[in-house]
């Protein structure tokens, strides 16, 4: 995904200042495609200057509300429906896994325990979100729709990744009592 575009997405849904933006790019993507109030400034700097987006209003303080332009709407078009997808999955807790035979069996688990609460709490927060969406605290707009399939996968991916800690537990627990009793 392309900070770019997300942030003209966000935008397309309702005009908002760099700040607005900061904090719904936390609330609907942070977990997703994390982005610091650097990389947002920065990026709609640039945006701007490319004519992709626009300032709505000027407020108090020097608050800047943005909008997208016309040709902004286009390129997030254009990168939904024809822009090669880049289905890279760069995940920490993955990349960990290829190297705890480095770790005790004690730290192991703690670690497991630590991933498998993790996730499983990130799970229950999507479902919340999800049953909020279905109930209709959101409305039902095609943005919300949208969410709503995004959110699906949060919970769907969260909660394997939480079964997933929990089987690599289990397996490590069964492979260290079997090579303790033919060891001994």
């Amino acid at each position: 995904m392309s900070l770019r575009h997300a942030l003209i997405g966000l935008l397309a849904e309702q005009p908002a200042s760099g700040w607005d933006l900061t904090r719904r790019f936390e609330e609907v993507l942070g977990t997703v495609w994390p982005a610091g109030h650097p990389q947002i400034y920065g990026e709609l700097r640039k945006l701007r200057t490319e004519g992709l987006i626009e300032v709505e209003s000027e407020g108090p303080r020097g608050r800047t509300t943005y909008q997208p332009t016309e040709a902004g709407l286009e390129e997030v078009r254009r990168w939904l429906s024809s822009a090669d997808v880049d289905h890279t999955i760069r995940m920490e807790s993955l990349l960990r896994s290829v190297f705890f035979w480095l770790m005790t069996p004690e730290e192991l688990a703690e670690h497991l325990d630590r991933e498998a609460a993790y996730y499983g709490a990130l799970a229950t927060r999507y479902r919340e979100l999800a049953a909020a969406k279905d109930r209709g605290d959101f409305g039902h707009s095609p943005q919300t729709q949208s969410l709503r399939v995004a959110v699906e996968a949060g919970i769907r991916i969260s909660q394997a990744l939480a079964d997933w800690a929990e089987w690599t537990k289990a397996a490590a627990e069964d492979s260290s009592s079997t090579a303790h009793s033919t060891s001994g």
